[in-house]
Order: structure tokens, then sequence, then C-alpha cells
């Protein structure tokens, strides 16, 4: 779009022109009042996306101004259609009150909304994990070829893994089926790569390994990343310093749900192309039927959470004997005397608190988040009584033991379960039964709490 010197522009045209050019690939939406307003090329576009109405209001350096809208109130369901349709969107937040302000309203950019930085529950599909997915490439005297990382903003789990060629680069994309990629502009990438959805080209120094590790230990206040089982991976190091900028960029605030790094090794899996996945018809159909794929036959999971699972499991079967000699004698101890049905309606009850307290890390929870969260929270004692044998629970309750089930596994997961009785109570204290469904509603804390 060209345009005149800003200086031609009225003050609210100089505004946006100088927050869209800070964004130039990202459609701005600048709030006014009651909608978020786009201008210029970016309202043809959105129109044409959205298909609202592009209209012609007043004039800016001598020329009509392109609009087009959407009522702030209803945003969630236009930002879906385009995060579904690839596009970034910049929300560009009014930060005073338009009526206290003295000539024109402050406005800033508070956070980029990418296909790969969802979180919003809105915007996201329950079942399936949302991933951001960065790629190195090495030199030729690198033992591994490509690097890479990526991260599931929404659950805040962060990993790292290598590729020795570009057929298992291309294995792992279809493993992982990211809904954003980041790799450098200055690589010539194989075909598979260049037609990612998604896919952003970043500056080559962003893919630098020192700088990554450098920011990486800082983000986590590490000396190095040894604890992480990854020093020795200097472009999964470098893919993931490239990921975490990223992040940073887009996200604009702390991100304390990333709480540390995990590697996965080629080797403790069994291998499958792209081809051999599409064959068996792991989770897709060539009819699209997703009942007809091996999913489809398998999930029965209750939660949300608990399919995200099942599919990361689907897709990468491990080799390791151990954890699967531990995932069947679990399985077989909640089949003796049926103790899953029980344990399947106590889940019923449980929201999405993975993704729910990824929210709350990033400072965008609603009151029915927190509402799930307690709920939640407060379900974990009948999770773990669920958990336990019958007369296992009966003797344990009788003597003041810890209970116990009859599975390493299974104990091991009460064990993590733990117990949450003051952080439910306070959010039991706080939170009306039926909070609303957004801050501004108001009603969102029980009459007469006080947090002190």
């Amino acid at each position: 779009m060209a345009t005149p010197d800003l200086a031609q522009h009225t003050p609210l045209m100089r505004q946006y022109l100088s927050i869209k050019a800070q964004y130039p690939d990202t459609l701005v939406f600048f709030r006014m009042g009651d909608f978020y307003e786009l201008f210029y090329d970016d309202a043809r576009k959105a129109a044409r996306l959205l298909d609202i109405t592009l209209t012609q209001r007043g004039a800016s350096a001598g020329a009509p101004i392109p609009m087009a809208g959407v009522p702030y109130h209803a945003v969630e369901g236009y930002l879906a259609k385009l995060i579904r349709l690839g596009e970034s969107i910049a929300i560009c937040e009014q930060l005073g009150d338009p009526a206290q302000a003295k000539g024109l309203v402050e406005r800033k950019v508070v956070r980029v909304i990418t296909p790969g930085t969802v979180t919003d529950d809105a915007l996201l599909e329950q079942r399936r994990d949302n991933l951001l997915l960065a790629i190195c490439v090495g030199k030729e005297t690198s033992t591994a070829c490509y690097g890479l990382a990526w991260v599931d903003l929404a659950s805040g789990r962060f990993l790292l893994s290598e590729a020795s060629n570009a057929d298992a680069l291309a294995a792992e994309i279809a493993r992982l089926a990211p809904a954003e990629t980041l790799v450098s502009e200055d690589v010539a990438w194989p075909i598979f790569v260049a037609q990612l959805p998604g896919l952003r080209k970043r500056l080559p120094w962003q893919f630098d390994t020192q700088t990554a590790q450098r920011e990486l230990c800082q983000f986590f206040g590490t000396r190095d990343l040894t604890g992480f089982g990854c020093q020795e991976m200097p472009l999964a190091i470098a893919a993931a310093g490239c990921l975490l900028g990223y992040v940073n960029e887009t996200q604009k605030s702390q991100l304390p749900h990333l709480s540390g790094l995990a590697v996965e090794n080629a080797s403790d899996t069994v291998m499958l192309d792209a081809s051999t996945r599409r064959n068996l018809e792991l989770d897709t159909h060539p009819g699209g039927r997703s009942e007809h794929t091996l999913l489809g036959l398998l999930d029965k999971t209750i939660t949300p959470m608990g399919a995200r699972s099942l599919r990361r499991w689907l897709h990468r079967p491990l080799r390791d004997q151990t954890v699967l000699l531990q995932r069947y004698q679990a399985i077989d101890s909640l089949i003796e005397h049926r103790r899953y049905l029980p344990l399947r309606e106590v889940l019923r009850g449980i929201g999405d608190l993975e993704r729910i307290l990824a929210r709350v890390a990033l400072r965008s929870a609603r009151p029915r988040d927190l509402s799930t969260l307690r709920d939640g929270l407060l379900a974990t004692p009948a999770i773990a009584a669920a958990l336990v044998p019958a007369h296992a629970n009966e003797q344990a309750i009788a003597v003041g033991d810890t209970l116990q089930c009859d599975s390493p596994l299974l104990n091991d997961l009460l064990d993590r379960l733990g117990e949450h009785g003051e952080t439910a109570q306070y959010l039991q204290n706080a939170l009306p039964d039926q909070p609303p469904a957004l801050l501004r509603d108001g009603g969102a804390i029980r009459d007469g709490f006080d947090a002190q």
C-alpha cells in the first residue's frame, strides 16, 4: 500500500499507520469504541476473508479511507475464521478512557495472535495439539542435518529433537502437523517445508546457537542446558532460541508456564514416514471420516487432555518395554473390578485444566476458566479414590496411610496428582457458583469476598 507522507494524514490515521508499519504482514485490529476497525489494504483483505462490508468513511491525506470493522464483543468468531485461514492478527487496544483523554487516546498492540500461538479456548481445537514449530538447518559438517523445536503454548509443552536427513525431517513434520512453522529466509527448503501452511520466514541471525543458548539459560534461570539433556544439540537449541523470541514477540507477556525443555529422541520410537502414517490412517481418512481412522476407533477419552495425549501416543509409538509394560499393568489394574467406570464418571466433570492453567499463567483466563479450575481441584480426592482398589482404600483410611494402587504407574500418577485443598478453597471462597462468561459482565467475585 503506497501512502502519502504521514504529515498529510489526520492524527488518527498517523497513529494507525505508525502502528501498522510495525506489523506489515499482520492484520491490525484497531480498537475504536465498541469496534475493532481495519483500514486500507487490511480492510480490503478482511472484507474478502470475513465477508464483511467494506466502506469508505471520511478522508485522510486527501483520499477516502477504506474501512471495515467487527464488534469487539463478537470478535472471537472472526478471529477463529482468520486463524483457520492462516492469518495473523495484531490486537491494538485503547489504553485510556476516551472520555477522559485530552486529544487522541493512546493505543498499543497488546498481543499478536498467530495460528501457532493461539491460547484462547474459542480459537482452539479441543482434542488436538496446536503447535508452533521452528526448524534450523545445519552445515554439512554437522552430525544432524536439522534441529527442531516446538511449543504448545496452550499447554506449556516445549520440546526439541533432531533429524538426520530430509526424510527424517519430513517424518517429524508429518507427526507434529504444526499450525505454524518458523524457518530461516536464506535457506532453499525442500518442497514439503516450503508448502507448509503458516510458514513464517525469519532472519538468519535469529537462528544463532550461541545467542539462543544464552537467551534460553536466562529464560529458564540456569547456567547451561545440561539439565534438559540438550546441551549437545546445537541445531535444536538454535531453533528453540528463534521460537522463544517469536513467542515473546507475539505474546508481549511473561511465560511462566514454559518451565523447561524436553528432548524427544527418534531412537526411542518406531519411525513412521509421512506415507506410512497416511496409509495407516492413524487420524486422517481419505474420505474425511475421522470415525474410520484408528484414533476414531480407539478414542473413548472423556477429557480433551486425554484425547490429545492419545493422539500423541498413536503418532509416536514407543520402543521402551519398561514404559509399555507399566502402562499395560495400569490398564489391567483399572479393568480389574471395573474401576475405570467410576473414574470416567469423575473425569466427566473435569474441564481442560491443562489449557486453563496456561491461560492463568498468561493472565488471559476468564471467570469461567477459574470456576472450572476450582471444580477440577475439588475433584482430585474423588479421582484419587477411584484409582485405588476398594479394599486398599478402606485399609489405608483405617490406619491413616497414604492411598496406594496396585500399579507403579498409577501410584506415580497419584503422587503427581497431589492435594490442592488450599487453592480449591480459595477459589471456592472467591468465585460465585456460576460466574459470568466475561469479566466485564460483572459479578465475577463472590459478594463479601476479601482477598486479604
